[in-house]
């Protein structure tokens, strides 16, 4: 996803921004505001009304499904540089259906999804991207459902490190037992027993709020293949 002939004026490291030609990412260019991603900030909950596409420029998004009644939500999907959310907007929805999670701090460029709707039209490169995209995100929800359904905790807890690790290319980042058993929706002592073998084996260390990947080949090891199936779908959409 190389942009030939990207504009100077346009210094975006989203990938879907900085794949536009000149023309086409200069008519957005208006409209992009450059916005914080704090850990835990909520972007969206699920009914509220879309009004603006984030494009993050760092960090990542966490996707989560709302609640159950024991108030256990699960994670479905992240979203890092390579991406937009919340894609329902793109698809014509008015309102989220999930629960849209800092999980790793960052930066956004955001766009108000009327601007969105005007300025992107059926031949613009940007709607191709993120139709292209839609298949990736796709791939990683099914993948992700069928990983809840029937691996391990230390198994997922090693996709979900290893996914981290991709999108923003940061060994270090901010870690709770809580808010990671809710990622992968589970009980607190559950995960806590999972990233602590992963420590004994030296793969990780964690404390003070923050988590280290220490030896990914490691992780790669341990993870099961729904990893790499989202990781050669994610590789193939960006070229």
């Amino acid at each position: 996803m190389s942009r030939s002939d990207a504009s100077l004026s346009a210094p975006s490291t989203n990938l879907l921004l900085s794949a536009l030609p000149s023309r086409e990412y200069n008519r957005l260019f208006p409209y992009l505001e450059r916005v914080p991603l704090a850990f835990k900030a909520v972007l969206y909950e699920p009914g509220q009304p879309i009004r603006h596409l984030y494009f993050p420029t760092s960090g990542m998004l966490s996707l989560l499904l709302a609640p159950d009644r024991h108030g256990i939500s699960v994670e479905v999907g992240v979203v890092g540089r390579e991406g937009m959310a919340d894609l329902s907007g793109f698809l014509g929805a008015t309102v989220a259906s999930t629960r849209s999670m800092v999980q790793v701090p960052g930066e956004a460029l955001r766009l108000p999804v009327d601007k969105f709707r005007v300025l992107v039209d059926r031949n613009s490169k940007l709607r191709e991207l993120l139709l292209r995209y839609v298949h990736v995100f796709l791939v990683q929800l099914t993948q992700e459902t069928a990983c809840n359904a029937l691996h391990s905790v230390e198994k997922r807890l090693c996709r979900w490190l290893l996914t981290i690790h991709d999108r923003t290319g940061r060994d270090h980042f901010p870690f709770t037992h809580e808010f990671l058993a809710a990622m992968l929706g589970v009980r607190r002592a559950t995960v806590t027993e999972a990233a602590r073998r992963l420590r004994q084996a030296g793969l990780i260390h964690y404390g003070g709020g923050q988590l280290t990947v220490l030896e990914r080949r490691g992780l790669e090891r341990t993870v099961c293949d729904c990893y790499r199936v989202v990781k050669a779908e994610l590789n193939q959409f960006l070229g």
